[in-house]
């Protein structure tokens, strides 16, 4: 067989689009020819595609080789889409069985002797795999990012070979079974270590049970910022859901998290609305999905900003 089909998951804000990665070998010169709108990184996984092949033990084409990242009108980028290559490259080559891959999906960066690095993103492509009812192949470094996942079925590795080995049956992937998890955390600052402050307390616990928003005003040092960093340790838990669109948003920015826990973001008050709102990474309006912003002597441009922004969802 001269050509074979993979499936990935590409990255395109909080969503995991599905990705083929059609490989083609034919008579000609030897090349490799990535296209499809792929970015630096994908672009630079010939290189790393082709060593890790040839120390995993297997022949690389000397033929012509045209890879195809479907859709085409779709940017690609990271190096994640290293070991979904490197598969379609051993199929299409005759190195492993015709439509082995069926019902998979692989994420993985790989090093040149064949290891199989982690990646960005894993739990948000991991639950788009999940939505698809596909299993999933990914790096055992990333194999604790989504141990919260019910009903997926999870394959970690830590080597190419591992994989080529699993589809030749000579040696099969181990499983990797959930595990359990509670969505109650503990918050670092609790709302029962504040002593007085009757009157803000019962303002933050109305603002907690109805959902309101909440303005703090007063002179500097009497504790509105302090009140304010406690209000998580007193709000409902987090649905699973939420729990999982949290941790996906922080999974994404490369940001450590406490699973289940409503972290607290509170941007100096010099912030401009791009850094705010948009116009760079680790935006505080997202990185507050389900959670608080404390947002106190903002300017009335940056206050408007973020005012439209909730509007807007």
């Amino acid at each position: 067989m001269s050509f074979s089909k993979i499936y990935t998951r590409g990255l395109l804000g909080l969503h995991a689009p599905l990705i083929e990665v059609e490989v083609h070998v034919s008579q000609g010169l030897p090349s490799l020819t990535i296209v499809g709108l792929a970015e630096a990184a994908v672009r630079e996984s010939k290189d790393r595609v082709r060593s890790a092949i040839i120390n995993s033990g297997f022949q690389f084409p000397t033929k012509r080789l045209t890879i195809n990242l479907a859709p085409a009108d779709l940017p690609k980028d990271g190096s994640r889409l290293d070991l979904p290559i490197a598969l379609g490259i051993l199929i299409a080559s005759g190195q492993l069985p015709e439509n082995c891959t069926e019902d998979f999906e692989f994420i993985g960066e790989l090093a040149l002797d064949g290891h199989v690095r982690p990646v960005s993103g894993a739990l948000t492509l991991a639950m788009a795999c999940q939505q698809a009812q596909h299993k999933i192949v990914l790096p055992v470094d990333n194999s604790q990012d989504i141990s919260h996942l019910p009903n997926l079925e999870c394959y970690p590795v830590n080597h190419l070979k591992e994989v080529c080995e699993h589809f030749l049956g000579t040696q099969k992937l181990a499983y990797a079974q959930p595990s359990a998890h509670s969505n109650e955390m503990p918050y670092k600052f609790d709302l029962a270590d504040v002593k007085g402050q009757l009157r803000p307390r019962r303002a933050l616990e109305i603002a907690a049970a109805g959902g309101h928003s909440l303005l703090f005003k007063g002179p500097p040092g009497t504790g509105k910022t302090l009140l304010a960093s406690r209000l998580p340790s007193i709000l409902p838990p987090l649905s699973t859901q939420e729990t999982l669109e949290v941790a996906s948003i922080y999974s994404i920015s490369n940001t450590p998290h406490t699973f289940g826990q409503r972290p607290f973001r509170a941007p100096h008050h010099t912030a401009s609305a791009i850094a705010l709102v948009g116009g760079g990474c680790d935006l505080q309006t997202t990185m507050r999905h389900y959670k608080q912003l404390c947002d106190k002597l903002f300017r009335n441009t940056v206050s408007r900003a973020l005012e439209l922004n909730f509007e807007n969802g």
